[in-house]
């Protein structure tokens, strides 16, 4: 008789045939188990929990508990078949939970807590191809593991060390496992680490503690302090950098619009009064005068770099850039006063060139 008809199918398969030991199995706890499909629910108490279990602790499942009871279970926990786990585990058999069926390789918190929940069944998936030796198991659990990244630091570092004496090398562990070597390597640098600086694992940053890992051990601690500051340092660095990027957006940006003027008061002849006559000679000194192109040149020769000069002689592309450069309201506004003193220069000429748009001046309503 073959080994799969002695243990039955391996992960969703169909009907099984029994072996001698689940007929006994069966007829001591009363659960069925000729020729039918396998499981999807169980009773927590028939699952055993898993004495090679790579986790060292399963620490406080009162959340899991909870979250099991008030939204149910979403994923199913892997089990063997306790005889299909028994004959590739015999020196753990003395270890398994008595009067059980199966065996958790995967889901060990979610049993444990659905026992505590006191949960009547729990979704389960056969799975007795997770290995033919313990150290398949081993892997098949550890795999599980690394994939949800669920083991604490110490217990992964463990689970690899017992995989790197079955697998010979760090690079065929790495293979193995779909991962690189220098993940491997960061790992196990933490059973290097000194028994003080293991026990402070979740205290300090566990990418400086594997960092420092392969150094002596006399060397590590200083080396993790020296760590620790030049990071707190480039952070710092950050935040500074950070700080003052935020205070350069908020503050006020230059226009290139000059500044316009409401309210402009005349004295009674007509003249302009005093702030306007000052604001009109800041205007004339701030906009230079047009220059031949002959003194351009000569300045050029001479290296100074002159700047752009404005088309006085272009009345559309002066126009349009007033247009584009300064605000709704402000435009309106030049244009307003524009056709001002244009109808005070020449009425006639104004309204020639205005036409039907000097409506638009206050003259011409």
């Amino acid at each position: 008789m073959s080994k799969a008809d002695q243990l039955g199918t391996g992960r969703f398969g169909g009907t099984r045939t029994v072996s001698a030991r689940r007929q006994a199995v069966a007829a001591a706890t009363g659960v069925p188990t000729d020729g039918i499909a396998p499981p999807t629910e169980l009773p927590p108490h028939r699952i055993s929990l898993n004495p090679d279990n790579p986790r060292s602790s399963l620490g406080d499942l009162t959340d899991l508990a909870e979250s099991l009871k008030v939204h149910g279970q979403k994923q199913a926990i892997t089990v063997m078949n306790r005889d299909a786990y028994v004959a590739a585990n015999p020196a753990r058999e003395a270890d398994l939970e008595a009067d059980t069926t199966h065996v958790v390789i995967d889901g060990s918190s979610r049993l444990a807590a659905a026992r505590e929940a006191q949960l009547t069944t729990i979704k389960i998936m056969v799975s007795d191809d997770q290995g033919t030796t313990s150290e398949e198991i081993l892997e098949s659990a550890l795999v599980a593991n690394i994939h949800r990244q669920d083991l604490e630091e110490l217990d992964e570092a463990r689970a690899l060390q017992r995989l790197l004496a079955i697998h010979g090398s760090q690079t065929a562990l790495a293979k193995r496992l779909q991962r690189s070597q220098g993940w491997v390597s960061q790992r196990l640098a933490l059973l290097n680490l000194t028994p003080d600086l293991q026990a402070r694992i979740g205290e300090e940053p566990v990418d400086l503690l594997r960092a420092v890992g392969n150094k002596p051990a006399a060397e590590q601690e200083a080396a993790l302090e020296e760590l620790k500051t030049k990071r707190a340092r480039q952070e710092a660095e950050k935040r500074d950098r950070n700080r003052k990027k935020q205070t350069s957006k908020a503050a006020p940006q230059a226009t290139d619009a000059p500044p316009v003027y409401y309210d402009v008061i005349d004295e009674p002849d007509g003249t302009a009064g005093p702030e306007q006559r000052d604001d009109d000679a800041t205007a004339e000194a701030a906009v230079p005068e047009p220059r031949d192109s002959q003194e351009s040149v000569e300045e050029e020769a001479a290296g100074e770099r002159q700047p752009p000069k404005l088309p006085y002689d272009d009345p559309v592309h002066i126009a349009m850039h007033l247009k584009l450069k300064m605000d709704k309201a402000a435009f309106l506004e030049l244009f307003r006063l524009i056709a001002e003193m244009a109808h005070e220069l020449d009425p006639t000429q104004f309204e020639k060139a205005v036409g039907p748009y000097a409506r638009a001046t206050p003259e011409a309503s």
